[in-house]
């Protein structure tokens, strides 16, 4: 099967066919360059993906990757990455392998095409004109012999006429003969031309265009291989990668596997375990003997020797109330003072002890008055916010040995430290030993350095060293005191529940008044004050965005008062100041000088001037 024999009067068809034959592979090449496009973008959009749900670096989210979980979801991010890490080598090889190397291709078609099209052309051009050389012989010798018939013709007339003289018909005879010879003249050119047309023709027919149609379909068919091997070149560039991709899905699979539910669970217990018991069983409080309440008496027990139960707080078998309480009535509890208001100075003068002992006149209110108050009475979730503030101002910064952390959590913080400092010790040694075999050196080749020239910086490092280890020394103290107080160690768990420490079985439980200092102030226990940051702590998220207390009055200091206690604010004569919560019984108000600064004055030392129209606001007659 040959285009030249088969398809020899096809000549322009195939014109045409070629071209469209250029037209398909231009339309692949767009193809194969748009799909390069698409899988750049699918790259770039995996990766954006990836890149976006991955932790952030010293954020909350890269500690919850601890977790089995967690590190499988990280584990498939990061597959995806090498995920679309293979897309971008499909769409490189394919702009290398196909889009580049065909378009190449097509140029030299089109070149090789115009070429042998331009000889196709150039060939029927020749044949053309020697169809034409002959058409124009063909003609010359038809006149001709039109011509030497008619001349001979005329001849026989002159010659048959008698009147005609002997020189006309000579004349005539001559003009014939003449006549015949140039029609023999133009058959002889016509014989030729003829010929030379049928030997032109023969060889246009069956040499050239021949020759011209089989290389044109040698040319075809080289393209049709050329497209097919690009196919084949398209799908064996997305087949090397697959193996990759199955390495990346094998990995998610793996990292899937890997999730462990126990572990997790463990970690929960090891980041959220505090330390503490359970709280035991509430005794029953016998309300049908009649209570005895002493001067002294603010705490929820009776007086002494008495015999009766009591409701306290604190050791094994005493029930803890507080986690089942209200947090905001808890928070108001605890935020207020736990000693009664001292009396007012007897002169305004700078001189008079503000903050004397209290006057035995002063009427006080039993906690256990307060604890049901707060039981029973109407929520005030902003509290939270000012026992917040109150022990950002009165307790600071987050003690050196973590005792505001419960046991469990104050261990691991301890025996993080002592790691970090054990690192930074070996890091240090380290350093030293560098130091000393450098002096070793210089020592051995004084050209190389000064071996005195390290004495300072060795005695530096060693000197760090020391302090490390003594900083080392100390953590390792506390977590050794912290770890034998865990019940886990089989002693007894000291239950900070941030109301009161259990005493002993014959004595009451402790109030303000009972821990009374020899120079007529007092103090709170440290387990309360740890405790009290421990609560605050647990509950900033929840009541972080709580609006403050509004006010409901004012008021004016009439005596300076120097608040030296918890939850207490120092005022001095003559300020004003707003009132956003009045005396309750107890002998103290709750005072604020600006959005960071509240807390509670005696309220014998100050003028208090209620807004009837205020919210919360009491109306007395």
């Amino acid at each position: 099967m040959s285009w030249g024999t088969e398809l020899w009067d096809q000549f322009d068809n195939l014109e045409k066919h070629t071209q469209w034959g250029i037209d398909i592979l231009e339309k692949y090449i767009k193809f194969v360059k748009e799909r390069t496009e698409i899988e750049l973008n699918y790259a770039k959009q995996l990766r954006n993906l990836s890149k976006k749900y991955q932790p952030k670096k010293n954020s909350k989210e890269e500690e919850e990757y601890r977790y089995t979980a967690c590190q499988a979801f990280l584990s498939t991010l990061n597959e995806m990455n090498d995920y679309a890490g293979q897309h971008e080598v499909i769409s490189e090889n394919m702009t290398s392998q196909i889009t580049v190397e065909l378009a190449r291709y097509v140029q030299e078609l089109k070149q090789e095409r115009k070429s042998h099209f331009h000889d196709g052309r150039k060939a029927q051009q020749q044949i053309e004109t020697c169809w034409k050389q002959l058409e124009s012989s063909k003609r010359r010798f038809e006149r001709d012999c039109r011509e030497a018939d008619r001349a001979q013709q005329y001849f026989e007339k002159m010659d048959a006429d008698i009147n005609v003289t002997k020189a006309d018909v000579e004349k005539a005879r001559q003009q014939a003969q003449i006549r015949h010879q140039m029609a023999d003249d133009s058959k002889a050119d016509y014989s030729s031309y003829l010929q030379k047309f049928n030997l032109e023709q023969h060889e246009y027919y069956h040499t050239h265009i021949p020759n011209i149609f089989q290389k044109i379909q040698e040319m075809e068919e080289r393209r049709i291989v050329r497209i097919g091997e690009s196919v084949k070149t398209y799908a064996e560039l997305d087949r090397q990668v697959i193996p990759i991709i199955g390495k990346c899905l094998d990995g998610i699979v793996t990292a899937a596997e890997s999730v462990d539910p126990k572990n997790d669970s463990q970690l929960v217990v090891e980041a959220y375990k505090s330390g503490f018991e359970p709280p035991g069983d509430i005794e029953f409080e016998d309300y049908t003997q009649p209570m005895k309440r002493t001067v002294s008496d603010n705490s929820l027990s009776n007086s002494r020797g008495d015999g009766k139960p009591e409701l306290k707080f604190g050791g094994k078998s005493k029930g803890k109330l507080w986690p089942f309480i209200k947090k905001n009535k808890l928070m108001s509890l605890l935020t207020s003072p736990h000693q009664p208001p001292p009396p007012p100075p007897a002169s305004a003068s700078p001189s008079a002890v503000p903050n004397g002992p209290q006057s035995p006149k002063q009427q006080k209110e039993p906690l256990s008055h307060r604890f049901n108050e707060f039981m029973t009475s109407k929520p005030k979730i902003h509290c939270f916010r000012s026992l917040k503030r109150g022990l950002s101002l009165k307790l600071g910064a987050t003690p050196e040995d973590f005792s505001n952390l419960p046991p469990e959590q104050r261990r691991k913080k301890l025996q993080q430290k002592v790691d970090e400092l054990n690192k930074e010790i070996q890091k240090e040694m380290d350093q030293r030993d560098a130091i000393t075999k450098m002096k070793d050196v210089y020592l051995k080749n004084p050209q190389m350095g000064d071996p005195a020239s390290l004495d300072h910086k060795l005695a530096e490092v060693s000197q760090n060293i020391e302090k490390l280890r003594l900083e080392a020394q100390k953590f390792e103290a506390w977590l050794a005191e912290v770890e034998g107080r865990l019940p886990a160690r089989g002693e007894q768990s000291r239950r900070q529940s941030g109301l009161y420490d259990t005493q002993s079985a014959p004595a009451v439980n402790n109030c303000a008044q009972d821990r009374e200092s020899p120079d007529g102030s007092y103090t709170e226990e440290q387990s309360q004050e740890s405790e009290v940051k421990v609560l605050a702590t647990d509950f900033d998220d929840e009541f972080d965005d709580e609006e403050p207390l509004p006010a409901i009055g004012t008021c004016k200091a009439l005596y300076t008062f120097e608040g030296q206690n918890e939850g207490t604010i120092s005022v001095v004569e003559g300020e004003t100041l707003y009132v956003i919560e009045e005396d309750k019984g107890d002998g103290w108000t709750r005072i604020r000088r600006n959005e960071d600064e509240e807390g509670y004055v005696p309220t014998s030392y100050v003028e208090v001037y209620l807004d009837k129209n205020a919210k919360g606001a009491k109306t007395y007659i």
